[in-house]
């Protein structure tokens, strides 16, 4: 972090040389991150099959969730400090879709295609390996729990916006947000599983983060996105208003440096590629999403790397 003076506040003329510092090691955290989407995105441009739906449907319904389970069941986060992340994601959910929705309605953008998409970042597929490899076991506990925030808030509230309405308790039925419920209770509760469920659980959570980026690549390299000028334009507002109100929550609730990084990356993510996938199941614009997941991820290969240098 950058050196404080007396008032407690970063001596801003020593930040740009504090933020060079950091550039190696920021390097590395990302390196692989890029590395694995550019897999993705080399094996479809070599014109090799992918199964983008199989893959995806694995990464979902049993690699992320065995994930989920097996990081909360684990986590070794004090409780108050738990809480106030919980909270602080909450917040910081509900104040980013109370500007967007308000942004959208100035702007005359249809709620159902744009709300849910600038909303819920891509905490999973870029957000996890990102916590993980720059916070370690600690930062990937923490990431967890904002994505367990956004997985619930996203598959009630989200798909209620994008659907136009529906019952909310089709939620349920995810098992991402069944993982996440049944976790938390383990959580609560101090329960484990035996030693060899755990052991199973965690090789099928291993293949998650891995499965999530190669998989984000190929989608990429698929997308044939729409009205990218509108894009870009939307892809900056959701970047510089995603983690002001991270940062912001973050203060208001007291939380420590990790937890504080882990959040403002996790809700600055870009556009996820699910919220493609739900557009085009719903009936939603899902060209202007496409536009959104390729340039707000573009966007993000550089912003994020910055945001990283001046948070560790």
């Amino acid at each position: 972090m950058a050196r404080r003076g007396t008032d407690g506040k970063h001596c801003v003329n020593e930040l740009p040389g504090e933020i060079a510092a950091a550039i190696p090691a920021v390097a590395a955290i990302v390196a692989p991150v890029l590395a694995l989407a550019a897999t993705g995105w080399l094996w479809v441009r070599a014109g090799w099959d992918y199964p983008l739906a199989f893959v995806t449907r694995l990464a979902m319904t049993l690699a992320l969730p065995c994930l989920i389970f097996t990081a909360l069941v684990r986590t070794q986060v004090e409780p108050a400090a738990l809480a106030a992340l919980t909270l602080a994601s909450l917040a910081a959910y509900g104040g980013v879709l109370a500007a967007f929705w308000a942004i959208g309605a100035a702007l005359g953008l249809d709620r159902r295609t744009f709300l849910p998409a600038l909303a819920f970042g891509n905490t999973g597929n870029l957000g996890l390996p990102l916590a993980l490899f720059a916070f370690g076991e600690t930062g990937l506990q923490l990431a967890v729990v904002v994505f367990a925030v956004m997985v619930v808030l996203s598959f009630t509230a989200g798909v209620w916006l994008v659907a136009g309405g529906g019952p909310p308790g089709r939620a349920l039925r995810e098992p991402l947000v069944a993982a996440t419920l049944l976790g938390a209770l383990f959580l609560w509760r101090g329960w484990d599983l035996p030693a060899p469920a755990m052991a199973t659980l965690d090789l099928l959570g291993q293949l998650a983060i891995p499965l999530m980026l190669i998989t984000l690549g190929v989608a990429v390299a698929r997308l044939r996105p729409a009205g990218i000028g509108r894009s870009l334009a939307l892809s900056v507002l959701k970047l510089v208003l995603c983690t002001a109100v991270a940062w912001a929550a973050a203060s208001a609730f007291g939380l420590g440096p990790t937890a504080s990084a882990v959040l403002v990356v996790q809700i600055g993510t870009p556009v996820a590629v699910t919220s493609y996938m739900l557009a085009l199941k719903y009936g939603a614009d899902a060209e202007a999403v496409a536009g959104l997941v390729v340039t707000s991820t573009l966007l993000s290969v550089a912003a994020l790397p910055l945001i990283l240098a001046v948070l560790i």
